[in-house]
């Protein structure tokens, strides 16, 4: 009896449409700066235009397409256009578009290494790559540094919040392997990123049981008023236990002074993590490797390649200087999951690393990314974003109208109109409106502050140029 026709793509049409796909986005790439940055959309316009119910019956790849064009473009903010200053960059570039490809179609689940010995190997040798491409502490290779086996390592999570998720989970195992939680206190800065208060409240303690340090006039943790948080904490009979400290905080870029924050962990036997999720790439540039100052001094610490290092969202490189309290925190072996080579202790098993337990090949895109550009080019295209940046603030101080509102230590600049925060509000509108760029804000001294971020792959003089004339025109 024959096989009934089945309903799978076949090799020789994913081969065509792969084809038409990879055109598709080529064809983006070179368009990509007529389309509005920010999506004109409404709520619910997308929706409407699309069914409300799946298809009984096979649909055309063509019509799909159609509607990928119809329907799905027209409701898309453009982070790939070098016209893109909001937020941070989520960038990426062809290598990492394609090792991404790769991953999808291999379709590995690299738990385990038994599941996939080439993902686990490849990943320990990309992000040892990595500390050596960033200049970061040898400890923090998978072999220390020495050629043996190390204390530390790194592991692929999908974004920083995840890592410092795990940076929690192991500094709470290390302080109460018991598992009493009781009076554990975890501390920040006021300008961190929000994910370290939701990483608090996940790994079970209240939201009170973080303490906000206030910050200096460059918007950093002032170590004094951490270590006073930290005695009186102790005094009233609780128990400090995590300290995040923040490389590039979101809203102006601060740099947090993370030697002498070393110094207040290692006086009260803290966990320090560093969250360097956009600020961490600068290091691939050896004259803005300040960003690395004192990490050989922290428990953890984590960047993400997905924001400033070409390679496409999401891709965030966790490295411990101590694996075993992470993997105490995390590891629970079933015993469908038991193997010869984890029994030996011979190999790594990454599904230990993070909260997840299946886990994609995402080291494939880091990998093409590196052997892409190499050193060198990475080197290039951070340093020409930099130096844009400060040719921008040499545009704003030179306006009567501006202010530069922060320290500008890499890629962002935060800046106001001195006439308040209606004004700000305004140009933030207009230029937004317009379609020809995007621009995020924030508040720092409690006044509306407009951002401009210079890291998208493809952002030249010219683009930032546009972008100041516009702002300036709506002044």
């Amino acid at each position: 009896m024959s096989e009934p026709p089945g309903f799978h793509m076949s090799p020789d049409e994913f081969r065509r449409r792969g084809y038409e796909v990879v055109d598709w986005l080529a064809r983006y790439y070179e368009e990509v700066e007529r389309y509005p940055v920010l999506s004109p959309v409404a709520p619910g316009d997308v929706r409407a235009q699309l069914p409300d119910s799946p298809p009984e019956h096979p649909e055309p790849f063509d019509d799909v397409m159609a509607d990928l064009e119809r329907v799905i473009l027209p409701g898309v903010t453009h982070w790939q256009s070098p016209n893109f200053f909001a937020y941070f960059p989520a960038n990426s570039s062809g290598p990492s578009v394609l090792g991404d490809l790769l991953s999808s179609g291999l379709g590995v689940q690299g738990m385990l290494w038994a599941t996939s010995p080439a993902c686990t190997e490849l990943e320990t040798l990309v992000l040892d790559w990595v500390v050596d491409l960033l200049g970061l502490p040898a400890g923090f290779r998978s072999d220390g540094g020495d050629g043996g086996d190390g204390a530390g390592g790194g592991v692929i999570q999908d974004s920083a919040s995840s890592a410092t998720l795990c940076a929690v989970l192991a500094a709470r195992h290390r302080a109460a392997p018991d598992g009493d939680l009781g009076g554990l206190v975890a501390y920040t800065s006021t300008q961190a990123h929000s994910s370290v208060e939701k990483d608090v409240r996940i790994a079970g303690l209240p939201a009170s049981a973080l303490r906000t340090v206030e910050v200096d006039d460059t918007f950093a943790m002032r170590p004094e008023a951490l270590a006073a948080a930290v005695e009186a904490d102790r005094a009233a009979g609780r128990r400090p236990f995590f300290v995040c400290a923040t490389v590039g905080t979101t809203s102006s870029t601060a740099i947090d002074p993370v030697p002498a924050i070393a110094d207040v962990c290692e006086r009260h036997g803290l966990w320090l993590h560093v969250d360097a999720a956009m600020a961490g790439s600068a290091a691939v540039v050896p004259e803005l490797r300040f960003v690395n100052d004192g990490l050989d001094r922290v428990d953890s610490y984590c960047f993400d390649p997905h924001k400033w290092l070409f390679t496409n969202f999401d891709c965030d490189c966790f490295y411990v200087a101590d694996r075993s309290a992470l993997i105490g925190a995390l590891s629970v072996l079933p015993e469908y999951l038991r193997n010869a080579a984890s029994e030996a202790g011979a190999v790594v098993d990454y599904r230990d690393w993070h909260v997840p337990l299946g886990r994609r090949f995402r080291a494939l895109k880091l990998w093409l990314v590196i052997r892409h550009y190499g050193a060198e080019g990475l080197r290039h295209h951070v340093r020409r974003h930099v130096e844009l940046t400060r040719e921008l603030v040499g545009w704003i101080e030179a306006d009567d109208r501006f202010e530069v509102a922060a320290p500008v230590p890499l890629n962002l600049v935060c800046f106001r109109h001195v006439g308040g925060d209606d004004a700000n509000q305004r140009i933030l509108d207009a230029c937004n409106a317009s379609g020809a760029l995007h621009l995020t804000h924030t508040r720092l001294d409690d006044r509306l502050t407009l951002r401009l971020c210079v890291g998208q792959t493809h952002t030249e003089r010219r683009h930032v140029e546009a972008a100041w004339a516009r702002i300036a025109a709506r002044a």
